[in-house]
């Protein structure tokens, strides 16, 4: 059988890229997580999910950037669970369910999170590196393999096209 025939096991790539991985997304995770434990279980999770992806011959391809958004899915999904359970207490506290601000700011966000992904990938690669990870317009050009001043002009686009879904998407 010829070598160039040979196509790279995504759980071998995964096993590879492992070491080097391990670092960026705690690295990721630790700033924006409350304490070391929960970076560290979400790191956990993170490389379950990326196994669990490899088995079910989902991964688009195995780099570390992507290991970082399968982190983000996770800090999220915990920023969520943290949410209910936090409702839930005061709910339990109180004797009364909530039914102020806290809802409609999550529903606010949810609607925010859906206009991401219904808009570009390269405008919500933009939005999502520039606005969510907070990361400088020199930072987000240097990831995207961009010039900062094609990266100032993907940002205004960017900014735009997430405004119009966001005031009319609702119509569709």
């Amino acid at each position: 059988m010829p070598s160039e025939a040979v196509v790279e096991d995504p759980g071998d790539a995964l096993l590879a890229i492992y070491d080097r991985a391990v670092p960026e997304v705690y690295g990721y995770l630790l700033p924006r997580c409350p304490n070391r434990t929960t970076a560290e279980d979400l790191t956990a999770e993170t490389f379950l999910a990326a196994v669990s992806a490899v088995q079910r011959d989902a991964v688009p391809q195995m780099t570390v950037a992507w290991l970082v958004g399968v982190a983000r899915h996770k800090l999220v999904d915990h920023w969520r669970r943290q949410g209910r359970e936090e409702r839930k207490l005061r709910a339990v506290e109180s004797g009364v369910v909530e039914a102020e601000d806290p809802w409609d700011r999550h529903l606010d966000a949810h609607r925010a999170h859906d206009v991401l992904d219904r808009i570009a990938p390269q405008f919500r690669a933009a939005l999502t590196l520039r606005y969510l990870d907070g990361l400088s317009v020199p930072e987000v050009a240097d990831l995207l393999g961009r010039t900062v001043t094609a990266t100032e002009a993907l940002l205004v686009r960017a900014k735009a096209a997430f405004r119009r879904e966001y005031d009319g998407g609702d119509d569709a």
